[in-house]
């Protein structure tokens, strides 16, 4: 992934991206009053910087946590927590198998961004893509797609 342009945001989208990262955090006082530049890469997903740090990533249009962002400001809703067995296999890019969850957050509808957990320190491990709702995450199947990991190239590439 390599960026090609890089340019601070207008006061009216960092409102825009603040007001709907908002409700998925504890504590919005990170990203109030913070420097936002959108860079953009040759990938689909575009970074968003907060103060210098690569925080957040438009995915089709919405914005949503990158894993740092995920660490570093503690989402409290749109979780998905895994248990030990599986962390290896998403560190990877795996996608998130049901057999393998703990927790899912009960908002989680399909089609939502996650951030998923390890069990232990609820540490964030992945980014991905519901497949199912969070009520029917404990069950069979495939149930988020992995978008980003912990090691692929948002990672490497910018931590």
């Amino acid at each position: 992934m390599k960026i090609k342009s890089r340019h601070h945001l207008k006061a009216s989208e960092a409102r825009s991206i603040l007001g709907t990262m908002s409700p998925l955090l504890e504590d919005q006082s990170a990203l109030k009053n913070a420097s936002m530049e959108r860079a953009e890469t040759d990938d689909d997903i575009d970074l968003i910087f907060v103060n210098g740090k690569p925080l957040l990533m438009m995915v089709d249009g919405s914005p949503f946590f990158t894993v740092l962002g995920a660490i570093e400001l503690t989402p409290s809703k749109r979780m998905v927590i895994v248990d030990s067995g599986a962390v290896r296999f998403i560190v990877n890019g795996a996608d998130v198998m049901c057999p393998g969850i703990v927790y899912a957050d009960a908002d989680i509808a399909e089609g939502d961004l996650v951030v998923v957990a390890e069990e232990r320190h609820r540490k964030p491990l992945a980014i991905g893509r519901a497949l199912i709702p969070g009520t029917e995450m404990k069950g069979e199947g495939k149930a988020v797609k992995s978008l980003h990991h912990v090691g692929d190239m948002i990672w490497k590439g910018l931590v």
